[in-house]
């Protein structure tokens, strides 16, 4: 059912991860549907977990911008059900399927401030990235003042006791702007689909 879905995403996409908890005037959801609605003018698919807070309001500007709004949902206790914005959706059981079809899909993340699912999904991807387990596409975290604290600890006991390398901190950007993060992956997806030509000999 996964790739069936993913089957019928017709343009690239771009995965974006954030707080569940997120309400309409709450931190980020303003500046998730402008996110949203940036990839959608340039082209992208939308896809998020397909629930409430930061997935909706990414789903939400994609369809504002007339682009195509993906929710990959998944069966949970509470926080969690389809939210209104979603055109194209899946319902896993697991979260080990689900994630596989959020890398699948897309060109890179966007990850907005959120609890141990948006974490979860961020190290994942950063560790099949570290491992070349998957292309190194862009992964951009958005809010600065929230991830700045756990930046600090990477860069601070993490990396000084050797337990990542400094070029391990280079698998991620962060910003404060929307405009930016569409930026940074769309500029990366293009450049990946149409790299360079090469000198010619001599």
């Amino acid at each position: 059912m996964g790739f069936e879905t993913v089957a019928k995403i017709d343009r690239p996409a771009v995965s974006i991860f954030g707080s569940a908890r997120t309400g309409e005037d709450g931190p980020w959801y303003g500046e998730a549907v402008a996110t949203g609605a940036g990839f959608a003018a340039e082209g992208f698919a939308v896809i998020t977990g397909g629930g409430p807070g930061i997935m909706e309001a990414a789903n939400r500007g994609a369809v504002e911008r007339d682009g195509l709004s993906v929710g990959f949902n998944i069966v949970l206790p509470h926080e969690q059900g389809m939210n209104p914005f979603v055109q194209l959706a899946a319902t896993f059981e697991h979260f080990y399927v689900r994630k596989v079809m959020f890398v699948k899909a897309a060109e890179g993340f966007v990850v907005f401030p959120g609890g141990f699912g948006t974490l979860d999904e961020l190290f994942e991807a950063l560790t099949l990235i570290q491992t070349s387990k998957i292309r190194h596409f862009p992964v951009v975290l958005v809010g600065r003042g929230h991830w700045e604290p756990l930046l600090a600890w990477l860069r601070g006991p993490l990396s000084a006791g050797g337990y990542v390398s400094a070029e391990d901190l280079d698998l991620f950007s962060v910003t404060d702007s929307p405009g930016e993060a569409v930026r940074r992956i769309v500029d990366s997806y293009r450049l990946f689909a149409d790299p360079p030509a090469a000198d010619p000999p001599g």
